[in-house]
């Protein structure tokens, strides 16, 4: 069983996702002196002590990873690191949103009292 598990839908494609994948595979791979390969859409990575795969589709992504015995005790600080790449990877590469759409705006009646009447 994963010591870190993470599913996140997304709204990148399958190009995407596989950008900021290889992007946060990088960057985390710099940290934490990782190796990684592709096969498919999965990402598998290694280092001594850490083993983890990332899958991405079109819709979503699940990244799974195992801690070695020394690493268990650096939880903490290695699930924060993958987290924030997560946030700013994914987000960085969201396609823009269209906006809403205008809400309509209700006529008020009117307080005033009616003469005459």
């Amino acid at each position: 069983m994963p010591d870190i598990e993470v599913h996140r839908i997304h709204d990148l494609g399958l190009v995407g996702a596989r950008r900021a994948a290889e992007q946060m595979a990088a960057d985390l791979g710099r940290k934490f002196d990782l190796r990684g390969s592709w096969q498919g859409n999965v990402l598998h990575f290694e280092r001594p002590g850490v083993a983890g795969t990332l899958a991405v589709t079109d819709k979503d992504l699940h990244l799974a990873v195992s801690l070695g015995f020394l690493l268990k005790a650096m939880k903490s600080s290695v699930e924060k690191s993958v987290m924030q790449e997560l946030d700013m990877l994914f987000a960085l590469h969201e396609k823009p949103r269209d906006p809403p759409p205008p809400r309509p705006t209700a006529k008020r009646a009117s307080k005033r009292p009616k003469k005459g009447g």
